[in-house]
């Protein structure tokens, strides 16, 4: 069994390695290409790691295309369609996602647009038209008021949907500022210092001396010389059990605080030093804190801490098992996804980073890793006979799953490259294609770029010089080989995936 994760993390990397299978056409620094049975080009790099485009195998993605461009300036993916459905510009400053009638795009998500496409084939008359120049100007026109908002910071406006709240107004702003989220309304005159709610909750406050909330089955909010004192009182949710008793929440900052409610109990002392926790429901936990966060002791029924800090610390939580020796030097965590055990080692988090993924319904398959010596390397090896390796890989390990990064950026690190595809398909490139080889279980192929090639078959053999400006071939049924000179490569078929470059 393969990890999906691990699957697509393949997928993404791919890109960087494809070959159809049949010849390579070096021209190097200026093309090299892979060319298939058919003579069609199926990938093809220009100048180094620049100019490019090969098809795009990434299986996380819901479709299939190709990907090309000059990097780092411009990347683009195109739908089996022609359809544009990510670009990307000096990434992360500016990515474009197109979808089948919406597109957006962003600078920095400084500048966000959003909008239907124009080649739209069904009715975006509902759908919305965004604009936002964080943080002065925030639009959304959907032709309908409820939804639709235009808003200039701190003049006045309107935004629905922003900063965790359903809807929120200003006039000036910090002289008036009004909120809605769940039911619950508050007006700020100015803000933060003068406060009033109503709605699901009716209150007033003077920040920082005083303020009070409530509703009308007992929940209540008090605050005294924010953030000295307060005093909470919080009634369970409908779906609690009838009979359970009220969350209580009080304190005096920094000297005490308190929580506690129907099998639980949290005090702290001197915050955030010193404290301890009492968990009866749903199930059984006890924790003590000195000097926190160095010294914590905690065991249950499904969860333990030892922290010994920065020396030695070892927890098991939510069935995450995680060990750091002199915190952050050394950190080790184990834990199960559906089918799969997964251990992750590291070394001062990034210099040394390796994840090793086991079958727990195969015991006997071989597991799944990935190792990043940071900046040097990084290797893979999904357990089933595929494997990579590239020199260097700087981003790998800071970003994983970010295609955008590997597609831009990690190619022009990559000195040296290897890929297996199996036991019997391996691949090597030196210098971003200056030096080739590729071994599969009849014929081999090693390029110095276009001064010197030597492919061999089961019956065949060529060797040239000047990408055939001389050389020595022995052709299926000869006896002996021959001298040829000049016998170039012939001219290639265009496949979809290897259109001129934009």
């Amino acid at each position: 069994m393969i990890p999906v994760r691990l699957i697509a993390f393949f997928g993404c990397l791919a890109a960087f390695f494809t070959r159809a299978g049949a010849e390579e056409q070096n021209w190097w620094p200026v093309a090299v290409s892979q060319v298939d049975a058919s003579g069609q080009v199926t990938s093809s790099e220009h100048f180094g790691p620049f100019m490019f485009r090969h098809a795009d195998k990434d299986p996380a993605r819901d479709h299939t295309g190709t990907t090309s461009g000059v990097r780092p300036f411009y990347v683009q993916t195109k739908d089996a369609n022609g359809l544009t459905v990510e670009a990307t510009m000096f990434y992360p400053i500016f990515v474009y996602r197109g979808y089948s009638d919406t597109y957006r795009w962003s600078i920095f998500n400084i500048i966000n647009v959003a909008g239907p496409t124009a080649a739209a084939t069904t009715d975006t008359s509902g759908q919305a038209k965004a604009f936002d120049l964080w943080p002065f100007w925030f639009s959304r026109e959907t032709g309908s008021p409820e939804t639709s908002y235009h808003a200039l910071f701190p003049i006045a406006g309107t935004v629905k949907g922003h900063f965790n709240r359903d809807e929120i107004s200003w006039v000036l702003w910090p002289l008036y500022l009004h909120t809605e989220r769940n039911g619950l309304v508050t007006t700020s005159t100015p803000w933060p210092f003068i406060q009033t709610m109503k709605g699901t909750e009716h209150g007033f406050a003077l920040w920082p001396l005083y303020g009070s909330r409530g509703d009308d089955h007992g929940t209540h909010h008090t605050f005294f010389l924010w953030p000295l004192f307060w005093n909470n009182t919080i009634q369970p949710t409908d779906d609690a059990p009838a009979g359970t008793a009220p969350i209580r929440q009080y304190g005096f900052f920094p000297f005490y605080a308190n929580e506690q409610h129907e099998g639980f109990r949290n005090q702290t002392y001197l915050w955030p030093f010193f404290g301890h926790t009492e968990r009866t429901l749903p199930k059984r936990y006890h924790e003590t804190r000195y000097l926190w966060p160095f010294l914590v002791q905690g065991k249950g029924d499904d969860q333990l801490v030892n922290r010994w800090g920065p020396f030695y610390t070892h927890s098991v939580i939510k069935g995450m098992d995680k060990t750091w020796i002199m915190w952050p030097l050394v950190r080790q965590a184990k834990w199960e996804d559906p089918g799969v055990a997964q251990t992750r080692t590291q070394f001062l988090y990034l210099l040394y980073w390796s994840q090793r993924e086991r079958s727990l319904t195969n015991p006997a398959a071989a597991p799944a890793d990935r190792t990043h010596v940071w900046p040097l390397f990084s290797q893979w090896d999904n357990g089933a006979g595929k494997k990579q390796f590239q020199l260097f890989s700087p981003f790998d390990v800071l970003l994983p799953y970010s295609n955008e990064w590997r597609e831009t950026w990690t190619p022009f690190f990559a000195l040296y490259r290897y890929d297996q595809r199996n036991p019997e398909d391996r691949n090597w490139s030196v210098l971003w294609s200056l030096m080739t080889w590729h071994h599969t279980y009849d014929t081999q192929e090693f390029h110095l770029g276009p001064l010197f090639s030597n492919q061999s078959g089961p019956q065949s053999k060529r060797v040239a010089f000047g990408n055939g400006l001389f050389g020595w071939q022995r052709q299926p049924g000869d006896k002996s080989g021959h001298w040829f000179w000049f016998d170039f490569p012939s001219k290639v078929k265009q496949s979809p995936a290897a259109v001129p470059l934009p």
